[in-house]
């Protein structure tokens, strides 16, 4: 086989290839054996007529184009092989000529990984936050756990902003009654902007008995856009006691002997969850550092598959939660024009760090081992809520665990460049990052959560994938 390539672009290649027919005896003998098995001629069993019988039969062009077909991926494969390229996207192939019995030939243009210089790792110096945990630190976590022991008492004054107040109300549309828009006796806390736009306006400050009214747009069903107006009445007014901060609440909550000892486990705590914090600005940091000394020409189809993701992936979430694109930009104060810049920035940087750290991975001559594979199969099994076996049987079958081997490969290539990296705190202290590694790999690191509560995790080449959702990778 012979081949050659022509240069398109910095990330689009030409291949042109040239291969012997005797090259295709593999592919044309299980063309013969795969129609032979389908076709029957007296005299002959299943699957051993003769070729020359097929030939006649069916036809020798219908035995070449399956063989072609068949031969098509691995002759492409050799090529890149054999001329070192690095493909990001499937190949467009052609078939040039098809000389039975003497040669095939083919083209494929595909786009490639461009050629780039990789900076030394050392260079790189980054800064992330000091782990700190302040008394307001320590107040605002202990403040959250005496809300989940608190009890309402009834208060005969105007509700004010934390109370929480029973309430009746109607919404009605031209003196419709909207559907699912009565309740009775809802409880509602002031301020927390929970339930509809203007509520809290028309609460506040209203006693026991107190009628108001307001009008609000409705966010949701076929009446969505709509101003309704909404008769709220006040039932009761309720405020939060919180227990005190003592021993015996202490036991109760926590099950600690002292409030001393509720308050070191609870500032421990709070001490781990920025060092996680800190491991991923280490990360991130140290990325995009890496990324800023680079300057490379990104393959448009990639960047369209990302971009393609990204925009589907925000669709899926506002359908979710019942709210248009045109009110998320809104929210957002974004035009759509920003906001699709902003999502196509995105995409290139994550394809980007991709590039990067894939030919970071090879100069470093990164291997996943199994028990790497493994491991990061029984993390993500257990945070699909499924078996690893069955995690792992979907992974397979679905063809993911190819973009799984890349996404580990590429964080043990951004562990190495952290490795040389310099990172500092903001006090000048150099990170340790054994500890970060320690803190990255626990169980507390494995998940975040959105603004709606969907858990998501970062991959090392920063791009993010909900984990409620099928795996996305290239």
């Amino acid at each position: 086989m012979q081949s050659s390539v022509e240069t398109l672009s910095p990330t689009k290649v030409r291949l042109t290839v040239e291969a012997d027919f005797d090259e295709l005896k593999p592919e044309l003998d299980k063309a013969y054996k795969t129609i032979g098995a389908q076709v029957k001629v007296q005299g002959f069993r299943p699957g051993k007529v003769p070729p020359r019988i097929l030939d006649q039969r069916v036809g020798r062009g219908v035995v070449l184009e399956e063989a072609v077909n068949e031969a098509l991926p691995r002759l492409y494969g050799e090529a890149v092989e054999a001329s070192k390229l690095a493909p990001v996207a499937r190949p467009e192939i052609e078939v040039t000529e098809l000389d039975d019995r003497v040669k095939l030939s083919f083209t494929a243009e595909v786009e490639i990984r461009p050629e780039f210089t990789i900076p030394a790792y050392d260079s790189l110096k980054v800064t992330v936050d000091d782990v700190v945990v302040s008394d307001d630190d320590l107040d605002e976590q202990l403040d959250a756990l005496r809300e989940r022991f608190s009890s309402l008492s009834p208060v005969e004054r105007a509700a004010t902003k934390g109370d929480f107040v029973s309430l009746d109300l109607v919404a009605t549309l031209d003196g419709v009654e909207v559907p699912g828009g009565t309740a009775q006796g809802l409880s509602y806390e002031v301020g927390s902007g929970s339930l509809l736009d203007g509520i809290d306006e028309a609460v506040e400050g209203a006693v026991a008995g107190d009628a108001r009214a307001f009008q609000t747009t409705l966010v949701a069903g076929d009446l969505e856009g709509k101003v309704a107006d909404v008769a709220v009445t006040v039932r009761t007014v309720n405020e939060r006691i919180l227990p005190e901060l003592n021993d015996e609440w202490a036991g109760l909550a926590a099950g600690f002997d002292s409030i001393e000892d509720l308050k070191a486990d609870v500032r421990s705590r709070i001490d781990r969850v920025k060092r996680l914090q800190q491991g991923v600005d280490a990360r991130d940091n140290v990325l995009e550092a890496l990324l800023a000394l680079i300057d490379i020409p990104l393959p448009e189809s990639v960047v369209a598959t990302e971009v393609q993701w990204r925009t589907q992936t925000t669709a899926d979430q506002l359908s979710r939660s019942g709210q248009t694109r045109e009110a998320f930009l809104e929210e957002q104060g974004k035009t759509a024009e920003e906001w699709d810049a902003e999502l196509k920035t995105g995409a290139e940087q994550a394809v980007k760090a991709q590039l990067v750290l894939d030919a970071v991975a090879e100069a470093e001559e990164v291997e996943i081992t199994d028990a790497e594979l493994n491991d990061q199969l029984i993390r993500r099994a257990a945070r699909a809520g499924l078996p690893p076996q069955d995690y792992a049987q979907r992974v397979v079958q679905s063809g993911q665990i190819a973009g799984l081997i890349s996404e580990v490969r590429r964080g043990k290539a951004l562990a190495a460049v952290m490795e040389a990296a310099v990172i500092t705190d903001a006090s000048g202290n150099l990170v340790d990052l054994e500890q970060l590694r320690d803190d990255m790999d626990s169980p507390e690191a494995e998940v975040e959560q959105d603004e709606d509560g969907r858990p998501y995790h970062v991959h090392g080449d920063g791009t993010v994938h909900y984990l409620d959702e099928e795996e996305h990778s290239h």
